[in-house]
């Protein structure tokens, strides 16, 4: 029997309020257990997309089924988890440990349920020491593992990251690239980092102007100088080593 896709998206046509189109004609599939690396440059689409996929945004025409059942607009799914691109804007409580529990708890488990899932969303993060912090006084790139942290802790089936690795610096960058190589959900990223795509995709859609206009293995997709060039993009600097010496 086939499993069914983690995401199918079908002609998804979005736009904010009283604003021009936003996603034009979107087609997307993502297998269960895909790593997906979305990318494109500014202005592309990329976060509008995760915020439909999300249930966050109105469609103007199309269709968004996650694992096999149609999502409509508003509605909240457990088994999807969005991580913001600023953590400030989902770090709100008084320490890590309330925060990380703020899903759980709003879900309705059992405290000693809540408890469990808290230190194992801190433990996969790698950030069980930071639980009794207040979240206002971490570094940014630990404000980043614990916003993670606080979606893992929903045991979401499949988890949106939007730019994770944007004003972090070397050793919280690769921190979060050793956790993205080692977590077993599906996940779609979107981020400018070539790079980091390359480490921990399996698969690379690229988007601009609303629309998918290629999509393949990563080192297929970004070799690919003319085609990145003309959208905004460039090859990454491994991927164009390797070009010179061969």
């Amino acid at each position: 029997m086939k499993t069914r896709p983690a995401v199918e998206v079908s002609q998804l046509w979005v736009a904010y309020p009283g604003c021009p189109l936003v996603l034009q004609g979107v087609d997307l599939r993502v297998e269960v257990g895909q790593r997906v690396g979305v990318i494109g440059p500014n202005g592309a689409g990329k976060t509008t997309l995760f915020l439909a996929l999300a249930g966050l945004l109105p469609l103007r025409a199309g269709q968004i089924t996650l694992f096999g059942e149609p999502l409509q607009p508003g509605q909240f799914r457990p088994e999807v988890g969005l991580v913001f691109q600023d953590p400030d804007d989902q770090l709100f409580a008084a320490s890590v440990a309330e925060d990380v529990a703020f899903g759980p708890r709003n879900l309705g488990w059992p405290e000693a349920e809540i408890i469990a899932a808290v230190q194992s969303a801190l433990q996969r993060t790698g950030t069980l020491h930071l639980a009794n912090r207040p979240p206002h006084r971490l570094s940014s790139g630990e404000k980043r593992l614990i916003a993670i942290a606080g979606i893992l802790a929903m045991q979401p089936q499949l988890v949106l990251y939007d730019e994770p690795t944007a004003n972090l610096d070397l050793r919280a960058r690769r921190q979060l690239i050793a956790f993205f190589q080692q977590v077993g959900h599906t996940f779609l990223l979107a981020s400018h980092d070539l790079e980091l795509i390359l480490e921990v995709c399996d698969w690379v859609i690229l988007l601009d102007q609303g629309r998918v206009w290629a999509q393949g293995s990563p080192r297929q997709l970004l070799s690919q100088a003319d085609l990145l060039e003309a959208h905004s993009l460039e090859v990454p600097p491994s991927l164009r080593c390797q070009g010179k010496s061969g």
